[in-house]
């Protein structure tokens, strides 16, 4: 079949590439005018490590990402107030987990498939007409396309779900808070494979050493700082983030003066996408279009690239019958993505607690994570992924 796959990232990369092992013939349409790179970091690890496993991208995963050692919380002298090693994470999981940047692990999938695979960049599609034979896409610019398919892999503000099913507006579930990214060369001080965050009561401020003499910086806030609508464009993302984090102490002043010499910073919603049905007809949305669980789960990658191993898979178990491969890849996957969606908004007032007692609270209780047994115990019991990845038969080889 021929499949339209609105998004080039991580979802979308993914899907192509199972797609393209059982014979079909993905074409991949993007918004940006080249392959995206950087963004926040990430740690991937569960089912979705699984996933790359199947991939063979497991030895590349390990050689761009970083073996953090320390997540350090510290006071508006830098000193540190709380944290924990990250080893106990990895002896639990047995060695599958590494922290990456979002971007960097889309760039790898896109290159796994790469040779053969059509891709679009610079382009979105702005109407999807529906007939007998399969589906007419209409695009920004040029003739329309006829497609099979069309999956929708194109993120919290899915183009192709706006189109198929419907504003926004009556999808989102938003958690209350905005976060922001952006790297920066030359920032000091850097401490190596080491995330060291500074909490006031409604925001976090972070920074990650990458390589090249990059830092990364992450920051996320409550809403009630934002000082007006949405920003748009980057002067109004700098503006936003220099009102917000003005009075955050610690090295805020320093980053917010390196932010001057950014051209690019991410900034958006902490939202989560809750849907009925992930499909309509031709159409089906995979990842953060269909069920966003947001940052704060912190297994949104992981998740997108095992709903992109379970939809390919269930095409091809199914033999080309898009009705019964769709109902069968929801029936799956949606009580466990419903599972990670809860858990999230019950972590969202530990992540930034809004209040002082709430932020001494949370930062005792992440001392206990430096005390093996008991890291083992909560570890054990908050990370291992409760869904047994089916067989297809389609690994890579």
């Amino acid at each position: 079949m021929r499949i339209a796959i609105s998004g080039a990232g991580i979802a979308g990369s993914a899907l192509a590439f199972w797609l393209s092992r059982c014979g079909h013939q993905p074409t991949l349409i993007e918004k940006a005018p080249r392959p995206r790179t950087g963004g926040y970091l990430i740690d991937f690890w569960g089912v979705g490590y699984e996933v790359a496993e199947r991939m063979g991208l497991a030895p590349a995963l390990r050689d761009i990402g970083y073996p953090v050692q320390e997540v350090r919380l510290v006071d508006d002298q830098g000193r540190r107030v709380s944290g924990f090693p990250v080893a106990p994470f990895r002896r639990a999981l047995h060695g599958r987990f590494i922290s990456l940047p979002r971007g960097d692990l889309a760039a790898t999938i896109s290159r796994a498939v790469e040779g053969g695979l059509e891709t679009i960049y610079d382009q979105s599609i702005a109407a999807i007409e529906e007939h007998d034979r399969g589906v007419r896409v209409a695009f920004t610019r040029g003739a329309p396309w006829e497609f099979d398919l069309v999956i929708g892999a194109d993120g919290l503000h899915s183009t192709v779900r706006g189109l198929a099913f419907g504003p926004e507006r009556q999808f989102e579930h938003a958690l209350g808070y905005h976060v922001a990214a952006f790297e920066v060369a030359g920032y000091r001080p850097r401490d190596e494979l080491v995330y060291v965050s500074h909490t006031r009561p409604g925001l976090q401020l972070a920074r990650f050493a990458l390589r090249d003499d990059r830092t990364l910086v992450f920051g996320i806030f409550a809403d009630h700082r934002m000082n007006g609508p949405e920003p748009r464009g980057l002067d109004e993302r700098k503006a936003l983030l220099r009102h917000v984090f003005h009075d955050a102490g610690w090295e805020a002043p320093r980053i917010l003066q390196a932010m001057d010499g950014v051209d690019e910073i991410y900034l958006d919603r902490v939202s989560q996408i809750r849907m009925d049905h992930w499909s309509r007809g031709r159409v089906m949305l995979i990842g953060d279009a269909a069920a966003c669980v947001s940052l704060l789960a912190g297994e949104g990658t992981g998740l997108a690239m095992t709903e992109a191993y379970v939809l390919a898979g269930e095409l091809h178990r199914a033999r080309g019958d898009y009705r019964e491969a769709f109902r069968r890849h929801e029936e799956r996957l949606r009580a466990f993505v419903a599972g990670k969606q809860a858990a999230a908004e019950r972590f969202a007032p530990t992540f930034v607690p809004r209040t002082p007692f709430a932020l001494w609270r949370r930062n005792q209780a992440l001392k206990l994570l430096a005390l093996p047994p008991l890291a083992n115990f909560l570890i054990g019991r908050s990370f291992q992924d409760d869904f047994a990845l089916p067989d297809y038969g389609m690994e890579a080889g």
